[in-house]
């Protein structure tokens, strides 16, 4: 038997529905997009049929490229970086308007991002076109930012979140759309089994012990908006890197807080240190850590531009311990029960880590007082209790990738009333 059959997923899709837009952060060489992106995709033609036409708009189509294969289903659809009228477009053309980046409705990184999901909620309300909003967060958001979302984000048919904390804030602020609560789709990502021994195949003494550090640079963000400016902190024109004296001194104090770290775990502990870069822009910050540290041949970097997200899933699965400020290092370690700890500064690892029940015991904001204090203690304190955290591990990952397989339910479930309705 079929196996859409099998799972009650009609073979050929809904009739109305043929042509689905997927609006999201496509081809940023990131881990978390990158895991989420492909999870969509499969359940989309697990629910309207494996010839369905699937669209996915980006700004660096070389960049997507390297994960995703284009045929004469799948179509890349490159747009420029003043994206308007190329979005507005794209959604009169088609059937369906998915909104699948996770962090959709938040400025954390910059109110552009946050303008391109609200322009293509507001293009399909304006061309009585579906829109769904599937598997997705909410965070922390401008006085202007709010009010935009409260406004354009009520039009969106159906907003599904990935935290129950999304779903609080959403409804906080006064969203009117339908809001359910599942789980991130980057739980149902599928790594190949080849990638499971990646990490110690390709770094024989990580037989020791490796303890992953999924590091962001808190400094850069938010991307804003400018005409022009110094090229070194251009991410693509008209988005700059922020910077000031501020800036650069909190990066400093990242820079030795992390090395001092990754040193400690060498040499108290005797194990070997990852520096995870989940996204490329992750990859300056872990230079710089790598180059302060007294163990740097104990090191590696391990970067989203030169590993897809299977293998990165891979190689986090393979850690001792991690500690993270990347949300999606946490989603994808999850599957292997890895020990892990979050260092903070926006509302997703605060998300994840209350449905997980980490949080007050293993949740930090980037911005405590004693962060590298707390740090180290509770460092030192997982690796010489590695099983202390495996059933609180075990029972949250059962319960993510449950809900997760509940937003494939949910769209289906839409869809057919769309297909009564018309």
């Amino acid at each position: 038997m079929d196996e859409d059959a099998e799972q009650g997923f009609p073979k050929q899709g809904f009739p109305n529905i043929r042509k689905i837009l997927l609006v999201g952060y496509n081809g940023a060489n990131n881990t978390g997009s990158e895991a989420r992106l492909i999870a969509i995709i499969e359940d989309l033609r697990a629910v309207l049929g494996q010839d369905v036409q699937i669209t996915v708009p980006t700004l660096n189509e070389e960049n997507l490229r390297r994960y995703l294969d284009e045929d004469q289903y799948l179509h890349i659809a490159p747009i420029p970086s003043i994206f308007f009228f190329a979005i507005r477009q794209l959604v009169k053309e088609h059937d369906l308007v998915l909104l699948v980046e996770g962090s959709c409705y938040m400025d954390t990184w910059t109110s552009a991002l946050l303008w391109a999901f609200l322009w293509a909620t507001k293009c399909a309300h304006d061309f009585g076109k579906p829109c769904v909003a599937y598997a997705v967060d909410a965070g922390k958001l401008s006085s202007l930012n709010q009010y935009l979302v409260k406004r354009e984000a009520s039009k969106t048919d159906l907003i599904i979140t990935r935290t129950k904390l999304a779903t609080q804030r959403l409804e906080s602020i006064g969203v009117q759309a339908p809001l359910k609560t599942t789980a991130d789709t980057a739980f149902t990502f599928h790594e190949n089994p080849e990638d499971r021994h990646l990490l110690k195949s390709m770094w024989p003494d990580s037989e020791d012990g490796v303890v992953g550090l999924a590091i962001v640079d808190f400094s850069l963000w938010p991307v804003v908006i400018r005409p022009w400016g110094r090229k070194k902190d251009l991410y693509k024109w008209p988005y700059y890197f922020s910077r000031s004296r501020e800036r650069n001194e909190s990066k400093d104090k990242l820079i030795e807080g992390w090395s001092r770290i990754a040193d400690q775990v060498i040499e108290k502990r005797d194990k070997n240190v990852t520096l995870f870069c989940m996204e490329e822009v992750d990859e300056p910050l872990a230079r710089d850590i790598l180059e302060t540290m007294v163990h740097k041949d104990r090191c590696r970097i391990l970067s989203s531009r030169d590993f897809n997200a299977s293998q990165m899933t891979g190689m986090l699965c393979q850690l001792d311990l991690l500690v993270t400020s990347r949300y999606h290092a946490s989603v994808l370690s999850l599957r292997a029960n890895v020990p892990q700890i979050a260092v903070g500064h926006d509302p997703r690892l605060e998300g994840i880590y209350h449905d997980l029940d980490l949080y007050h015991d293993y949740f930090i904001c980037n911005t405590a007082p004693k962060l590298w204090q707390d740090l180290e203690e509770k460092i030192s304190f997982l690796l010489e209790n590695s099983a202390l955290q495996q059933d609180v591990l075990k029972k949250g990952y059962e319960e993510q990738l449950s809900l997760s397989l509940n937003s494939k339910m949910l769209l289906e479930e839409f869809l057919g009333k769309l297909d009564v309705d018309v």
